[in-house]
């Protein structure tokens, strides 16, 4: 079953580029033709390339890893925060901080804090302060949890990072690039797919062209959180499975040393042997 179809991203206008006097000629591959003033995307490498990106964001998932979200642009930050957190992952959807990812350690300690002026407000101990000084911690709370607040749960760099429009979030694609995280991106006729892993040639203007591929992307997500959780069920299993087949070993030995006229005490010391060595792997 495809990814996407074709005419999903007719639908939510995924082909509408750029005008042609505002493009970067490093697109030119991605793109089909010009039509009244305004570059056309090429459809048909959307979606292979769309194919090639959900592979690895699955891939990833069900190896344990995370995705960051990021799109700090009004048109899709609502729909890429719902996006990420329909598959349980981080995002940055109000302003990127620099040092967000290059300087992670810092980031850490500021949410710490968020965390915890959360549960001085909790706590009601913010009531017996001053209504001013109540207000300022009130204030400043609500600043990190726009700039944070996604990303509260990530205790460690993500595996891959999905962005929106690389000209309003180059520092979060330099930082990656800088860590040696993978990037997704949606690339519109005017930015550089330069040092981009996964391009997405894609209208990255459009709220419904912007909401169809996020959503795509939490798809993968959710299929490769789907291969982890089935991969972890499956290790259960074989374990499970070989213990018991020391259980089945150990009264087999048993039977036949007592079938073999074996004196008691040496079946004893069968089981004895069994029940130290299961303590053991224990």
């Amino acid at each position: 079953m495809a990814v996407v179809t074709m005419k999903e991203l007719l639908e939510a206008g995924v082909h509408f580029g750029h005008q042609t006097r505002r493009w970067h000629p490093k697109m030119k591959p991605y793109i089909y033709h010009e039509r009244n003033g305004i570059y056309i995307i090429d459809l048909h490498q959307t979606l292979r390339l769309m194919e090639e990106a959900y592979d690895f964001i699955q891939q990833t998932v069900a190896d344990g890893g995370t995705v960051l979200f990021v799109c700090t642009k009004r048109q899709g930050a609502e729909s890429v925060e719902a996006a990420a957190k329909r598959c349980h992952m981080p995002f940055v959807n109000s302003r990127w901080l620099g040092g967000m990812l290059t300087n992670f350690m810092t980031i850490r300690q500021r949410i710490e804090h968020l965390n915890r002026l959360d549960r001085q407000d909790q706590a009601g101990e913010w009531d017996y302060l001053a209504k001013k000084e109540a207000l300022m911690l009130g204030r400043e709370r609500d600043k990190l949890e726009a700039s944070l607040g996604g990303i509260r749960d990530m205790d460690a760099l993500p595996d891959a990072i999905f962005i929106v429009d690389l000209n309003r979030e180059q520092i979060a694609a330099s930082e990656a690039r800088k860590l040696g995280i993978p990037i997704l991106a949606l690339v519109d006729t005017n930015c550089d797919p330069t040092g981009i892993d996964y391009v997405i040639p894609a209208n990255d203007d459009a709220i419904r062209a912007i909401r169809l591929l996020a959503n795509k992307v939490a798809d993968a997500v959710v299929a490769g959180t789907a291969d982890y959780q089935q991969a972890l069920a499956d290790e259960a299993y074989d374990e499970e499975a070989e213990t018991d087949a020391g259980d089945d070993q150990v009264v087999q030995a048993a039977a036949t040393s007592r079938s073999e006229g074996a004196p008691e005490d040496a079946f004893i010391e069968v089981l004895s042997d069994a029940g130290d060595a299961a303590q053991t792997t224990e």
